[in-house]
């Protein structure tokens, strides 16, 4: 049976540290992962109303298709600016791209946003959005070992209508590649059964890391809106996102972490009840760091890949469920 890394988090892959920042008056924040060098990367976008940038960098046909880092955060296109902070505090860093022997390293900086603009914090800030220094300070936080629940880009999140959160997982394959995820949840569907209290994710769960979850007490009907979920009474479109990203530590290229990430995204179908309706950004991001040799022969590096992916998809659920667990502690 497999067994979730040492932390159990995203950064049980090495070269990957995670680094959050929050802004309690306005209840939103940031969350950044960095890459110890330029990682091979991909995106896959599901949900009906995505807020994004550079996801087209790592598109398999363009040039680059490596990040610096990638940025989770609240503030719909507000938000976005976080990936300016984070851009502007690794150039200063030296890391990035060198074009010519002139000007300024230039960062690779993908972000994703989720819409937590209608919570009760405090959103008047004028013409000074918090979110570029909060890119900063997360950049600057990033270690190996980090918090879950409501911070960083978690902290105005909801799940349905339960509070959401930053949620994180691992796991350590059979021939010791690793395996992670990390995700800002914030779904319009529901995360819990018709009892309120059992995880969809309830299965995958490892060492208690929910809560040591019992099977359903109660079954859900045919109801496609679940009674915990916002979509009984929804009023408007682009309010809602589960955004993520999985990591390995396989040697891929940019097309299999592609494939990589649209497998993971089964894990936030797992999770949550709908997943990738016309009001979620749904987005996963796939890193891989390259530490563990890939194999060669086409049949068994295909295999390869499915049981990468497959995990990631696992470890996503029980991101997700974490991360709602810990906010609601």
């Amino acid at each position: 049976m497999l067994s979730p890394g040492a932390l159990n988090l995203i950064t049980d892959v090495k070269g990957l540290t995670v680094g959050n920042a929050t802004d309690e008056t306005a209840k939103t924040g940031v969350t950044v992962l960095r890459c110890a060098r330029a990682f091979v990367s991909a995106v896959d976008v599901r949900g009906g109303a995505p807020g994004v940038r550079e996801t087209d960098t790592l598109a398999p046909e363009t040039l680059v298709g490596r990040t610096d880092a990638i940025v989770l955060t609240g503030g719909s296109v507000f938000g976005l600016a976080a990936a300016d902070g984070v851009a502007s505090a690794l150039s200063q860093q030296n890391i990035g791209l060198r074009i010519g022997v002139k000007g300024p390293a230039i960062p690779i900086v993908p972000a994703a946003v989720l819409h937590d603009l209608a919570n009760d914090g405090d959103k008047n800030w004028g013409d000074t959005p918090p979110y570029r220094a909060l890119g900063v300070e997360a950049a600057q936080n990033a270690s190996g070992n980090f918090n879950l629940g409501s911070l960083g880009a978690g902290r105005g999140a909801m799940a349905g209508a339960l509070k959401g959160g930053l949620g994180s997982a691992s796991l350590i394959l059979e021939d010791g590649v690793a395996v992670g995820a990390l995700v800002a949840a914030n779904p319009v569907g529901s995360v819990v059964m018709a009892d309120g209290k059992t995880f969809y994710a309830w299965p995958w769960e490892c060492d208690g890391e929910f809560g040591d979850q019992s099977p359903p007490e109660k079954k859900d009907g045919a109801d496609p809106f679940p009674a915990h979920s916002r979509l009984g009474n929804r009023t408007q479109a682009g309010a809602n996102t589960t955004i993520a990203i999985v990591a390995t530590s396989a040697d891929l290229t940019n097309v299999e972490a592609k494939r990589v990430a649209m497998m993971a995204h089964d894990g936030i179908a797992r999770a949550v009840r709908p997943a990738h309706s016309p009001f979620d950004g749904d987005i996963v991001f796939a890193i891989a760091t390259a530490a563990d040799a890939a194999p060669t022969d086409p049949l068994m590096r295909a295999g390869a890949i499915a049981r990468i992916g497959a995990a990631a998809g696992d470890c996503l659920a029980r991101a997700i469920a974490r991360a709602v667990f810990e906010a609601r502690k």
